[in-house]
């Protein structure tokens, strides 16, 4: 395991150097400028069209509402609680500074990704709509870039028994364990169960309970996590000039935190930005070429919106947590740090975030179950659909067992390998981004929908 572990590391290192930083932020900088900074123009057109899209709008399985529902609910999981706790141990306060960076620029990634997904998915076999990465590079490029999408659904089918599974059923085990004495195997054979109960009635059983679970718990937490910011108001000028000093400077030791240069401040919260919103990852757009809508631009402003809540809303309030109480010096890392923010602010506080990362955490493994089959599909056909599902149910108690700091470290590697295709193919059809959505918002299609009751 250790020799593994060893080249896996490496392995990271090579993968999340500095070009991958410069591709992350790079290409999401060059959609966010092409798009003349429309995803932060049209924040509140966005939530408007999220508002209406909780009925059918169009040719799909599910409503447009869902459909970024299903979305966060593979983002909204442990990167909220313990991949800022860790990005922050790791980078020091710094860290939280590139994750929003990250999200300022991801909305345009996630939104392209979107875009594209509608524009391009197909129907399979069973009158379904798929679409996702491996399909835009398919029907949106020639044949020369065709394996681009073979090495994105490969790498997908592979990554999601990390990001999307073991991290989420470890970092349960642990902190139901250490909350309220929870035997780890028992905890994660009953989220075995119940991650079976729904994901063997597909993506439209799985949309609707991310519809109900995801708004519900995301406004719980954010609640709670804002009680502890208000509770530390007059700190909060501090706390902000902390992380931007940090972000450029690094930060020296103090306490249990062992310090961390600029550099470790900027990989890690890009890492873990990306890790926590998956922009650029090319997930989410599995999920939003499913929903029920006839025009690609009306679900990329929807799309938008998950990178915004994800990260500038939830994460925010993790990092203010940790920074404002500090426990980020305490040399505690993961879900730990997070639950001994909130607990030292809140009574109880610690058992709010425990609820809220297992809850978090079911959702993540039900989305990222979508994603991983797409990809299964699409590299094998639907007859491995059942097999597939039976293996992540598996998958989920073995995660549990194994050390987090292993499984963290393989998420993390499978991610870049993700990404790298996607985001190739995102700058390679941005021309079509960008022509599509002046026509939309030049048009008065888009006056009807603005005017419409």
């Amino acid at each position: 395991m250790l020799v593994l572990q060893g080249w896996i590391g490496q392995l990271n290192n090579l993968v999340w150097g500095w070009p991958m930083l410069v591709l992350i932020l790079g290409a999401g900088l060059f959609l966010t400028l092409g798009l003349k900074l429309l995803p932060l123009r049209r924040l509140g057109y966005g939530l408007v069209m999220l508002w209406r899209g909780r009925s059918a709008g169009g040719s799909g399985q599910i409503t447009p509402f869902n459909a970024l529902m299903t979305a966060l609910s593979a983002t909204i999981g442990t990167g909220n609680i313990a991949g800022v706790a860790t990005a922050i141990f790791l980078g020091g306060p710094g860290a939280l500074f590139w994750m929003w960076c990250t999200a300022l620029v991801g909305m345009a990634t996630k939104y392209a990704e979107a875009v594209l997904a509608v524009k391009y998915r197909e129907v399979d076999e069973a009158g379904e709509y798929v679409g996702g990465p491996m399909y835009y590079i398919k029907n949106g490029l020639s044949k020369k870039w065709w394996w681009l999408g073979s090495a994105f659904a490969l790498f997908g089918a592979i990554a999601g028994f990390g990001i999307g599974n073991t991290v989420q059923s470890n970092s349960v085990a642990q902190v139901l364990h250490d909350t309220f004495g929870f035997d780890r195997l028992a905890t994660a054979l009953v989220m075995a169960v119940l991650v079976g109960a729904v994901i063997l009635g597909g993506i439209k059983r799985i949309a609707q309970v991310a519809g109900k679970l995801v708004p519900l718990m995301a406004l719980v937490y954010l609640l709670a996590g804002l009680i502890v910011v208000l509770l530390h108001l007059g700190e909060i000028p501090a706390a902000l000039e902390l992380i931007v000093s940090s972000a450029f400077t690094g930060h020296a030791a103090s306490g249990g935190f062992a310090g961390a240069a600029v550099w470790a401040a900027i990989r890690f919260g890009v890492a873990r930005g990306v890790f926590s919103n998956e922009a650029g990852l090319g997930s989410a757009p599995i999920a939003h070429a499913a929903a029920q809508t006839d025009d690609p631009v009306r679900q990329g402003v929807i799309a938008m919106l998950g990178t915004f809540i994800d990260t500038l809303c939830v994460c925010s309030v993790t990092g203010f947590a940790i920074i404002l109480t500090g426990v980020w010096t305490s040399g505690t890392t993961g879900a730990a740090l997070t639950s001994n923010a909130f607990g030292q602010a809140i009574t109880g506080g610690n058992y709010i975030v425990s609820i809220s990362l297992a809850i978090f955490a079911f959702t993540t493994i039900l989305g990222w179950s979508v994603y991983g089959e797409r990809c299964v599909i699409y590299l094998l056909g639907e007859r491995f659909v059942l097999p597939f599902r039976l293996a992540w149910i598996a998958a989920i108690p073995l995660g549990a067992l194994v050390e987090l700091d292993f499984i963290w470290l393989l998420a993390d590697t499978l991610n870049a390998l993700m990404a790298i295709p996607n985001l190739i193919a995102l700058i390679l059809l941005s021309p079509v981004v960008f022509k599509l959505s002046r026509e939309y918002f030049s048009s008065a299609h888009t006056h009807h929908i603005t005017r419409k009751p």
